[in-house]
């Protein structure tokens, strides 16, 4: 078991299936609150959908919108259940704590590289660990 220690952005903890992405994420147009489903066209994750999981990005991009669009998610039950950071922004930043999911950044490895779609993860936001249980 590997596990990856980082800073916390939102407290909390979690388990779950990983969905890494090596691109940020534009919240405004480029995820679909309703289902969870990144839709950016040229995005490496057009048309998968993030609910459920513990979602493993770069961050946010675009406007301040992303933290509305991802606080909607979290309204209507489509949002991850985490976020890992691998460096928080304030839009980064924001968008995890409406939506409220425990999230850490600043990993002492990328998670990213360290991480892949499918693992099994405890999020320990509040301890400020990662263990990836595969």
């Amino acid at each position: 078991m590997t596990v990856l220690h980082g800073r916390t952005v939102v407290p909390g903890v979690v388990e779950g299936e990983a969905l890494v992405s090596h691109e940020t994420i534009s919240g405004w147009g480029g995820i679909d609150p309703a289902t969870g489903t990144i839709i950016e066209r040229r995005h490496e994750l057009c048309g998968v959908c993030f609910t459920g999981k513990i979602l493993v990005f770069p961050g946010a991009k675009g406007s301040s919108g992303w933290s509305g669009f991802f606080q909607t998610t979290r309204l209507l039950g489509t949002a991850p259940i985490g976020m890992i950071f691998t460096v928080v922004t304030t839009k980064a930043a924001l968008g995890a704590v409406v939506t409220r999911v425990p999230a850490l950044t600043d990993l002492d490895r990328d998670p990213t590289e360290a991480i892949r779609t499918g693992d099994r993860l405890r999020l320990d936001a509040t301890a400020g660990t990662v263990e990836i249980l595969r």
